[in-house]
């Protein structure tokens, strides 16, 4: 019974009448979360989950009639945490049970994820910020002016929350959202500014015009901070008590004016042309600065290491060639003291993936370099098909490689091989997550006609 009993609440209970005794199974040690796009507030895209490693075989699969959206929309990562993973819908939010496969909860929104549902590569979650979030025991997910907090055993809506902005205020909608330590941080977004190049996805935004913080059960306004020029919801990440963004002019050529029908790449701006940025380190709890920066400030993404006390700043569009926002010019990383601002290193650098934060390593498609010193490290990752981004745990790296491919990362090789669980197509993004010690991978072909043999949801584990 032990070997079948599931972490995070599975119960045994044996013995005569009379003499019963209960067993119920706490968290997995050594298993990670991923509650957020980026696997957390701070952009990681590790999870820290030390269980997971190669060779991996089935633990389940099955179908579920859930629609997800099309796989070339970009649509939000799927999150796990304590045993559950959340998955976004055309229409709602399903929760499954990450050790069994069984459906818990299905919450209905309508039109949650319709903006993704695109049939093209376009701009997604990656540069709008996920619409929904794991914090604790709630799943938070937002819609609108509006963001409503589920409970994440039964997917009852406890709480529901609103921007702070005035009833005649043009600029209403919410934008970038975490969860961090009991507070619920939001952005509000502006109307305006429009990157999309197709139609079908206009009413995605990728820039807003005021940051804020709720607590995440009463809701309560704790500040609320209005841009100086514009906020990138990529720019913003949180660690520890911390808050950093980078606060610089809206940049005129990623702007579209009348969205179109088949908008593909457009040019890449000298980075010359593309105006300084403010970077603030800010009290999470006060929304006081703790220190700025505007010494070289040219990322579109940041990312922090709280173990190490790095703040990484590097350009986020370079996902794949359909969609690169002109201010994408790329090329360089920079890292800085996360308490003083101190710039530690400014380097030249190409990545085709976001960069990984794992330990004191930084990782991306075919790079690797230290994090403290930014010393280039050997590594590269073989890859067929695919232009998603890498997901990583402690010990293993996930992405799109044609099917599902994975890269133990503890080797001493500095080119492990690629290993693939065949048959079966990710989506165009993040798909498969590692966390509470398995591979988690909802669906990710949807609406796809490629000739892939197998189309499921499933998790994996660890021979």
């Amino acid at each position: 019974m032990k070997r079948l009993q599931r972490p995070y609440g599975g119960t045994i209970v044996s013995g005569g009448t009379g003499r019963m005794t209960t067993n119920v199974r706490g968290e997995l040690i050594g298993a990670g979360s991923w509650t957020h796009y980026n696997s957390n507030p701070a952009n990681t895209l590790c999870s820290d989950d030390r269980l997971v490693k190669g060779p991996l075989s089935m633990h389940w699969f099955r179908d579920v009639d859930f629609e997800i959206p099309n796989r070339h929309g970009n649509g939000p990562a799927p999150l796990s945490h304590k045993g559950y993973l959340v998955v976004g819908g055309i229409n709602g939010i399903a929760c499954l049970d990450a050790y069994n496969g069984r459906t818990v909860w299905i919450f209905s929104l309508k039109d949650h994820l319709r903006d993704y549902d695109g049939i093209h590569h376009d701009v997604g979650s990656a540069e709008t910020s996920s619409p929904f979030c794991i914090g604790d025991d709630q799943v938070f997910v937002k819609q609108g002016d509006f963001c409503l907090s589920l409970d994440l055993a039964t997917g009852k809506q406890l709480y529901k929350f609103k921007t702070p902005a005035s009833k005649d205020a043009k600029n209403r909608n919410w934008g970038y959202l975490a969860y961090h330590k009991g507070k619920l941080f939001g952005s509000i977004l502006n109307q305006e500014h429009r990157t999309s190049p197709r139609y079908k996805l206009s009413k995605l935004r990728t820039e807003s015009v005021m940051l804020f913080a709720l607590g995440a059960k009463k809701g309560e306004l704790l500040w609320r901070r209005s841009a100086k020029h514009s906020i990138r919801n990529n720019t913003i990440a949180i660690a520890g008590e911390k808050l950093y963004y980078i606060d610089r002019p809206i940049i005129a050529a990623d702007y579209i004016d009348k969205p179109k029908r088949n908008g593909r790449l457009r040019e890449k701006l000298p980075a010359a042309d593309i105006p300084n940025g403010i970077l603030y380190a800010m009290n999470n709890s006060t929304g006081k600065d703790d220190w700025t920066s505007q010494d070289r400030i040219w990322g579109t993404q940041l990312s922090v290491s709280a173990p190490h006390s790095v703040l990484l700043m590097n350009y986020s569009g370079v996902r794949h060639n359909f969609f690169t926002l002109p201010s994408e010019t790329g090329g360089r990383l920079a890292a800085f003291d996360s308490n003083s601002g101190k710039r530690l290193w400014d380097i030249e650098a190409e990545y085709r993936t976001r960069p990984i934060i794992n330990d004191s390593i930084i990782y991306a498609q075919d790079s690797s370099w230290n994090l403290k010193t930014g010393k280039a490290l050997p590594f590269q990752v073989d890859r067929s098909h695919g232009c998603g981004q890498i997901a990583s745990g402690s010990n293993m790296m996930l992405f799109r490689s044609a099917t599902l491919g994975y890269v133990d990362i503890t080797s001493n090789d500095p080119e492990p091989q690629t290993k693939n669980f065949g048959g079966i197509r990710l989506g165009c993004y993040i798909n498969a997550i590692p966390a509470g010690g398995l591979v988690l991978v909802p669906d990710g072909s949807s609406k796809c006609q490629c000739s892939y043999q197998m189309r499921s949801w499933f998790a994996l584990r660890p021979q």
